[in-house]
């Protein structure tokens, strides 16, 4: 399969679309003040010349020995990012997948509406910033920037991996806070300053979240995107300028890919349009030296199926042959063998809380492997501590015979 570059010459179809970088007001954890300031801007690593040339998106032939002396150059200046994996904080996926998500890898999550792709996607993205020398650029087709941050707010009350579901915050609990304040400051009933920062550090419930929150705020890059007018180029033209901006250590996360826009390109139909997208990612990830982490909505068909498979998913074709690693996700009550001796539907019932990931495909490694997390939907977190799954799983290929 050929592969399309989507490289510089293309027309313009739509005005530059900015990412939302790191606020002018930084979000401050308590005992914090409200004063703006304007976070420093993050220093730039020294990039090779290799590295220049990747992020132009040029693709030049070289001798194997050019190759092998530019990454002798990079180990003896200590940089070894090309050989260590970056963690995505759940295990024992990290473990499966070859220690982490690794550069220039395509990976490709898919599952029914509703299954907590975004919850699983974000808070992946939310693991990566909190290193202190990473990047997540999160786009979201789906979500505002507000709304998502209000979805961290949520997770960090829980804090995984600790998971103190007693502290949890529930979006509706968030918004009663805030709304309650501010009623009291307009009754005149509390002077306060009436900020939302304010009103979330000085409440007991939410300040330790805006505390945890504020530990990667400045690292984790948020953009609501538009089908209309956020296209493969504009991502690939602000994740140049970002990898410029943090040195190359970023990771980009799509959610979700059947929404990117393809334009002046016309696809034929759905299937030639996800193609398109694919590839485009792809391309990204091997030009620009990143990872990318793309969430993909499955086909009618795969909605009707009692276990959604790779198969399943829009544009299945290219999806297979372009993604590094695939991972689905389905809910455990529901693809658990009624036939396995073991089964029992009261004790089934727990279940229904808990994700199968299955990886159904890894070139770091063994494909097809299942493994379990407990999923905290209210409070939009999973359990980054799962397990391999020990019950017995259905499996429509098997059904169909």
């Amino acid at each position: 399969m050929s592969t399309r570059r989507f490289t510089d010459d293309l027309p313009d179809p739509s005005p530059p679309q900015r990412a939302v970088m790191p606020s002018p007001q930084p979000i401050a954890p308590p005992p914090a003040t409200e004063s703006p300031t304007r976070p420093a801007a993050p220093a730039a690593a020294p990039r090779s010349a290799a590295s220049a040339t990747a992020v132009t998106g040029a693709h030049l032939p070289r001798t194997l020995t050019q190759v092998m002396n530019e990454a002798n150059e990079k180990v003896v200046r200590g940089d070894l990012v090309d050989h260590v994996p970056l963690t995505t904080g759940f295990d024992p996926l990290d473990g499966f997948i070859g220690g982490g998500l690794r550069k220039t890898e395509l990976v490709l999550l898919g599952g029914s509406q509703g299954i907590g792709k975004t919850i699983a996607t974000l808070q992946v993205a939310r693991n990566v910033a909190a290193r202190p020398d990473q990047y997540a650029f999160y786009l979201s087709y789906e979500h505002t920037e507000t709304h998502l941050m209000h979805r961290l707010l949520c997770l960090e009350s829980v804090n995984p991996p600790e998971v103190k579901i007693d502290q949890g915050l529930k979006l509706r609990d968030l918004y009663q806070i805030i709304v309650a304040q501010r009623a009291k400051e307009f009754m005149g009933r509390d002077g306060g300053g009436g900020s939302l920062q304010a009103i979330l550090r000085e409440n007991p419930r939410t300040a330790p979240a805006l505390g945890r929150m504020a530990r990667y705020a400045d690292r984790l890059i948020l953009l609501k995107a538009s089908p209309a007018v956020t296209t493969l180029r504009s991502i690939k033209e602000m994740t140049a300028r970002l990898c410029e901006a943090t040195g190359g250590n970023l990771t980009v996360f799509v959610d979700y890919l059947q929404k990117v826009a393809v334009h002046p390109e016309r696809p034929r139909d759905e299937n030639d349009k996800v193609t398109m997208i694919v590839e485009g990612l792809k391309d990204i990830a091997l030009s620009l030296d990143v990872p990318v982490w793309s969430i993909v909505a499955a086909d009618r068909e795969g909605l009707k199926s009692k276990r959604i498979h790779l198969f399943h998913l829009r544009g299945s074709s290219a999806l297979d042959y372009e993604s590094d690693i695939a991972i689905i996700m389905n809910n455990k009550y529901q693809i658990m063998s009624k036939d396995h001796v073991s089964f029992n539907p009261y004790n089934a019932k727990q279940y229904r809380d808990w994700v199968v990931f299955t990886i159904e495909k890894n070139r770091a490694g063994r494909a097809m492997q299942d493994m379990e997390f407990q999923l905290f939907g209210q409070h939009f977190a999973f359990d980054p501590k799962g397990q391999k799954v020990q019950q017995q799983l259905i499996d429509d290929k098997v059904i169909e015979q």
